[in-house]
């Protein structure tokens, strides 16, 4: 059974910096698909930052330029790195990890990230 945990969320004001951290216990890291998410109360959850298996990324417009997905495989560790943070990116953060052949999904706990204005 696949495990992830994220940790690293908190609370910070805006225009600072969080990096948020997903551990997922699979034997080869690099053979999944890499995703952060973040549900807001009241609101569904959403994609903020992909990192394939191949070393690509995406993200959405909100968020572009300020988020930087990243992964150390030789630490089985998945980076958010969150700059010039906004109220608006308040939310719950979650770490998926997608199995890049059987699709299979696993999703950590969440972490919480408060940015105050």
């Amino acid at each position: 059974q696949v495990q992830v945990v994220e940790s690293g969320g908190g609370l910070v004001q805006a225009g600072g910096s969080l990096r948020l951290s997903c551990v997922a216990s699979v034997s080869t890291l690099s053979t999944f698909t890499m995703g952060w998410y973040r549900q807001a109360p009241g609101k569904k959850r959403e994609l903020v930052a992909r990192l394939s298996s191949a070393g690509s990324t995406n993200y959405p417009g909100s968020v572009k330029g300020r988020f930087t997905i990243s992964r150390d495989n030789a630490k089985d560790i998945v980076y958010l790195q969150m700059n010039s943070l906004k109220p608006e990116d308040t939310g719950v953060y979650y770490c998926n990890a997608q199995h890049t052949s059987s699709r299979r999904d696993y999703w950590g706990q969440g972490t919480q990230v408060t940015v105050s204005s």
